[in-house]
This record gives structure tokens, C-alpha cells and sequence, in this order.
């Protein structure tokens, strides 16, 4: 019965896919050549239009099935599956383009294809999104649930069903929990049924209405495993493994595939890719306009400095940033000239007598800051992420600090997470690196658009003093 719902399912989302497709190509259509929102007219033979999008349905179709675009994704992201659906729209895009160029008695306007590219992603997200969203309404109350068993050790079986308890809306139900270690762990306590042994196992199993199987298991006994599979045999029934990695992945887990073999990232940095791509896209744009519209109190600020201290107006000093590249970065200098001469890199103090008058109002501003866009347009930085702290500092840090070099595997930023939360400066370095490395293992590009307009508006709340 499940399957067939899956199938049911599976064939809406195509005709939906399909539909969409439909309605960006002749929305397109429509839009070029009886509108005057594109500046020329041409002639045009409907007859090849409807030749391009009978290629049209053909090519998403096919695209779309060998990609597997299909499957269930119970447990998956919105995320994960827009980036499909892009992916999937690109690659049949450039096959459209490929056919029509072969097949030259089609003559179709790049207006309509460009037109219709664009507006059949958002046609075919917005409809994903929609049918998710009624099917989790209907697993929510019950419907096209999938009845699974948990096998494992305690702790991270609980943990599972727990999780999936509490994720109602992926349609799971956990019909039965087998411990394979001694537990005092009753039924009560997660409201699922405890499967005394392997016989009792095997008759469930064999009962047909089990769904799938999770096997939960701590790294260190993933041996057990195989185990686990010789009981159950070749009986047809999903086998997930569920390997306890929390104590290992450090940062942004992953898995890959490299002809047959399974390969777990355990500390991966989310920028690559089209993540990079965007992240700087987003420097460049903002930060440009930013230098823009500071450039003018910024030449005043350099007068001020000028005036009333001697010395260079800009402080530069070395810190540490993207994969552990040093790089100089650029300040208003609040200090007298050479003030660490014979103290070192030292934190500031409160009213530390080297700051100046100028200086003590800029960095009570975070003024002193600005001159980081041009760090950030050279490419040394980015407008959001932890900031960046100098070398001999860092050294120390490193060793009482677990994980403290994991916050160098993005581009070191002017403002970020635990900045607009009040840790920086002279503050608990722990609380920073915890809320550096939540940033990263969650980084979105609409995550950095928040803290930048959280800093802009809402400003740092300062825990400490600040340093030099």
C-alpha cells in the first residue's frame, strides 16, 4: 500500500513538473509577443513554438526521472531540493539549446527561453513546496505513514526514536524497539513497544508490516552490524544504518559516493561551489556600495586623526584568516603612535590610557572598523564571519581551546555571529568560538544578510572591553 501511495505521489509530482513547465512556456510566449514589455517586434510561427515545447516536456521529463528527482524525501530539506530542481532545470535547459540548434527549422526567440527558464524554476519550486507541505499535512494526522523498527544500543536508539517522534511530519512511526544491550529502559518511557528477542524480532519482521529498519549503532561497534544483517537475512525490508559520528563530526558533515565507496566529511567548510560563488558576489556588491557611502566620512575621519595625533592615520596589523592565511588588516588607529612597543599584542583595558580622544569615540562607533571593506573587496575577508585575531595570540588560544582553529575554514568577517551577540573584545573566548562555529556549521547566504542588517541597525552589544 505504501508503495503504491509513493507511486501516486511520484506521478503528481510529475504531472505537476509538467504543468509548470506548460504554463512558464506559453506565459513567456504570451509575455514577448502580445505585450509591449519587450521593446521589438518580430515575426513568429506559432507552429514552432509548440514544436519547442512538446521538446520542452519530452526534456524536463527525462531530465528530471534520470536525476531522480522523484524520490522520497522524507527526511530531506527544502534546500536540498531546490538545489535539484535548479541543477535538473539547468541541465535540460542546455539540452533544449543543444536540440533546437540541431534541429534548424525551429526558429524560437532567446526573449521567450530566457523568460521562461526563470519563470518555470519559480513555477516549479513554489508547487514543490506546496505538495510537500499538504503531504506533511496529511502525515501529521496519520496518513502515508511508514512503520519502522529501531535495532541499537540504547542510548542512540532512544535518541532516534525520540527524533523521529518528535519530526511528525516525515510520516514515521516506530512500531517497535530491539535492544541489543541489557537496558532498564521501559516501554513507557518512549511510548514505543520493546521487542524482547531475536524470535520475537524475526516474527515482526516476517509480518509484513514493517516498513523499514533502523540500526543505530556507536562507531565503535558498527562490527555488530553485520551481525545484525545475518539475523535478519534476505528478508525485503529497508536497512538504514544510523552511526553515532557526533563526537567525530566537527563541523559541517557530509557524504559522498566515489565509485562504490561511502565517504563520510568530518570537518568540511559549507563555502565551495555556488556558496563561494554568492558569499563573495555578496561582498563585492555590499561592501562596494558600503566604501561608497562611508567614503566621505572616512575622509573626515582621516583628517580628525591627522589633526589631533601624530603618527599614520591607518594601523596595520597582522591577523590570521581563511585556511590559516595571514594577511594585513587595515584600522583607524585609536592608539598613540606605536603603542605595543613595549607591552606586546596585549588585550585593551577599560579607559586604557594609550587610546586616544579620537579614538576612544571611533571605537565606541565601531568607525575604526571601516576601513576593512577594502580588506573585504581585495578578497582577504568577508563582510560576515568570525573575526580574525593575530598570530601570537592565536597560539595560545589554540591550546587551551578545543576546536579554536576550525573558525579559520572561512574567511575571517567585519561583523558576525558572536559579535552582534556581545562577545568580542575582552570577553569569554569560549562563547565566541561557540557562537564562530555555530555560524559556520549553519551558514546560509540568508544568514549573513541577517547579522549585516542586524549590525547596521541594531549594533554591537558590548560584554568587554575591546583591543588593540
Amino acid at each position: 500500500m505504501l508503495r503504491r501511495h509513493n507511486e501516486i505521489f511520484k506521478s503528481l509530482l510529475r504531472l505537476n513538473d509538467m504543468a509548470a513547465v506548460s504554463f512558464a512556456w506559453w506565459l513567456a510566449y504570451g509575455l514577448r509577443f502580445y505585450t509591449d514589455l519587450f521593446f521589438a517586434r518580430e515575426d513568429f510561427l506559432p507552429a514552432h513554438y509548440i514544436s519547442a515545447w512538446l521538446l520542452i516536456l519530452a526534456v524536463w521529463g527525462l531530465v528530471f526521472q534520470v536525476l531522480d528527482l522523484y524520490r522520497p524525501r522524507r527526511i530531506s530539506t527544502y534546500g536540498r531540493e531546490v538545489v535539484d530542481l535548479v541543477k535538473g532545470s539547468a541541465l535540460a535547459l542546455l539540452i533544449l539549446l543543444g536540440l533546437l540548434f540541431l534541429i534548424r527549422d525551429i526558429a524560437i526567440s532567446r526573449v521567450v527561453i530566457v523568460v521562461f527558464w526563470f519563470v518555470s524554476l519559480l513555477f516549479l519550486n513554489l508547487s514543490h513546496i506546496v505538495l510537500r507541505e499538504v503531504l506533511r499535512f496529511f502525515r501529521r494526522h496519520g496518513y502515508n505513514q511508514r512503520h519502522m523498527l529501531v535495532i541499537g544500543t540504547p542510548n542512540e536508539s532512544c535518541r532516534l526514536v525520540q527524533k523521529i517522534q518528535a519530526y511528525r511530519y516525515i510520516g514515521q512511526r516506530v512500531i517497535g524497539l530491539f535492544l541489543i544491550d541489557d537496558s532498564p529502559i521501559g516501554p513507557d518511557e518512549i511510548g514505543v513497544k520493546i521487542i524482547k528477542d531475536k524470535a520475537e524480532l524475526m516474527t515482526v519482521v516476517r509480518g509484513g508490516s514493517v516498513d523499514g529498519i533502523y540500526i543505530a549503532l556507536p562507531l565503535e561497534q558498527s562490527a555488530r552490524l553485520t551481525d545484525i544483517q545475518q539475523w535478519l537475512g534476505d528478508e525485503p525490508v529497508d536497512l538504514y544504518f544510523v552511526p553515532d559520528l557526533g563526537r567525530l563530526v566537527t563541523m559541517r558533515g557530509s557524504v559522498e559516493e566515489f565509485d562504490g565507496m561511502q565517504i563520510i566529511g568530518l570537518q568540511v567548510s559549507p563555502l565551495y561551489g555556488w556558496n563561494a560563488f554568492f558569499k563573495r558576489m555578496l561582498d563585492l556588491t555590499v561592501g562596494g556600495m558600503a566604501l561608497l557611502i562611508f567614503l566621505p566620512l572616512m575622509a573626515m575621519i582621516v583628517l580628525v586623526i591627522k589633526l589631533t595625533s601624530p603618527g599614520p592615520v591607518l594601523y596595520r596589523q597582522e591577523r590570521m584568516g581563511l585556511d590559516g592565511r595571514r594577511f594585513e588588516m587595515l584600522k583607524f588607529r585609536t592608539m598613540i603612535h606605536e603603542a605595543e612597543r613595549y607591552t606586546g599584542p596585549v588585550w585593551s583595558v577599560a579607559e586604557d590610557p594609550r587610546v586616544t580622544r579620537v579614538g576612544r569615540w571611533l571605537r565606541r562607533m565601531s568607525l575604526d572598523e571601516l576601513p576593512q571593506l577594502f580588506n573585504v573587496l581585495r578578497g582577504e575577508m568577508s563582510l560576515v564571519g568570525p573575526r580574525p585575531e593575530r598570530p601570537p595570540l592565536i597560539d595560545e588560544f589554540r591550546k587551551s581551546i578545543p576546536s579554536y582553529m576550525l573558525r579559520h575554514k572561512v574567511k575571517a568577517g567585519m561583523t558576525g555571529l558572536a559579535q552582534i551577540h556581545g562577545w568580542r573584545g575582552n570577553t569569554s573566548l569560549d562563547r565566541r568560538i561557540e557562537h564562530d562555529l555555530d555560524y559556520i556549521e549553519n551558514w546560509s547566504l540568508l544568514r549573513d544578510l541577517k547579522i549585516l542588517l542586524v549590525t547596521l541597525f541594531g549594533g554591537f552589544h558590548d560584554r568587554g572591553t575591546r583591543h588593540s
